[in-house]
């Protein structure tokens, strides 16, 4: 996603989440296994650290769980039916023009969708924000088009605009 893709509107969230799909949803509140990103340089980690603690305590109707290991740098909702990543290096795609955007509460997310062979489903990745930060969401929420918004506040608060290093 660059500057100059022309990023879809909240509008148009509806129609690109009903498409959204991630498998391993723990419903019963355990721990999502999510593998925290290799260790950010000390200025990502505090933006991380900073967005760990004003992320919402649900999304999409599900309640904050833990994840394994525990760590600042990640956070998941219902299992691992939403997982959050912050502090992620910059995806390959983020270059492509062509790639699909979305921007909410002022904050652009690259669109893409997982293979299946790496468990399905789409991922958002914010831009032009000084940390990339990434979430998944599985099949059965990813209908919810206020699914971003919680988690878009939260990166506006913490995560200032600029272009990640990392």
């Amino acid at each position: 996603m660059s500057a100059h893709h022309r990023p879809l509107r909240l509008l148009a969230l509806p129609a690109c989440t009903a498409l959204l799909a991630l498998a391993g949803c723990a419903p019963d509140g355990s721990p999502a296994r999510l593998e925290p990103p290799p260790t950010p340089p000390a200025e990502v980690a505090g933006l991380c650290a900073a967005l760990h603690e004003e992320l919402p305590d649900s999304v999409a109707g599900l309640e904050r769980t833990g994840t394994a290991p525990q760590s600042p740098l990640t956070a998941s909702w219902g299992g691992s039916a939403i997982v959050l990543r912050c502090g992620i290096p910059k995806p390959p795609r983020m270059a492509d023009p062509k790639q699909d955007g979305v921007e909410v509460n002022g904050v652009g997310w690259l669109v893409e969708k997982v293979p299946d062979g790496e468990g399905g489903g789409y991922r958002f990745t914010t831009g032009l924000r000084l940390a990339y930060t990434e979430v998944r969401v599985d099949k059965e929420h990813a209908t919810d088009a206020q699914m971003l918004v919680g988690l878009s506040a939260a990166v506006a608060k913490t995560v200032p605009e600029g272009i990640a290093s990392y």
